[in-house]
């Protein structure tokens, strides 16, 4: 399963490129920022954000966000189980990023199912440059509830 959340996105920014006739970008992209990674036991948090532009048109379409620049979508998925046998897990996220003014925005986060997978997907709205930082809890069926904290650094394309 991880590898699959991992797959997924790894697709999704490299159909990105694929775009036909899209000018090439005056600098070159800042190299992609790993997930981030929480375990607890047999269960695995990961967490992934990302500039919506770098998506391509049909799967922004798929998660319902809108491409751009100043968009960062946030993809978390709750797994249990040992790699590659993982089972996704239910959970209810509560997001909030926070920029480097100290301005906090709540991340609506819902849910995105695809055949067994289920992940949680939200956007927030950013300027550019910026260091984001992402305050998650996730709070899993049955009760159980943990939190993860990451930063990111977003720049124009």
């Amino acid at each position: 399963m991880r590898h699959r959340f991992v797959l997924a996105l790894s697709l999704a920014i490299a159909m990105a490129g694929c775009g036909g006739n899209a000018p090439a970008p005056a600098t070159p992209a800042p190299p992609a920022q790993p997930e981030a990674v929480s375990k607890i036991g047999d269960v695995t948090i990961r967490a992934t954000a990302l500039q919506t532009a770098a998506l391509t048109p049909e799967v922004a379409s798929r998660y319902g966000i809108s491409r751009g620049d100043r968009t960062v979508m946030l993809l978390v998925g709750v797994r249990q189980g040992p790699e590659m046998q993982e089972t996704a897990l239910p959970a209810t996220i509560t997001a909030t990023v926070t920029n480097l003014s100290g301005q906090r925005q709540q991340i609506a986060m819902r849910e995105l199912r695809s055949g067994d997978l289920l992940d949680y997907v939200g956007t927030a709205e950013t300027s550019l440059p910026d260091t984001l930082r992402f305050d998650l809890t996730i709070v899993r069926e049955g009760g159980a509830s943990s939190t993860m904290q990451f930063t990111r650094e977003f720049y124009p394309r």
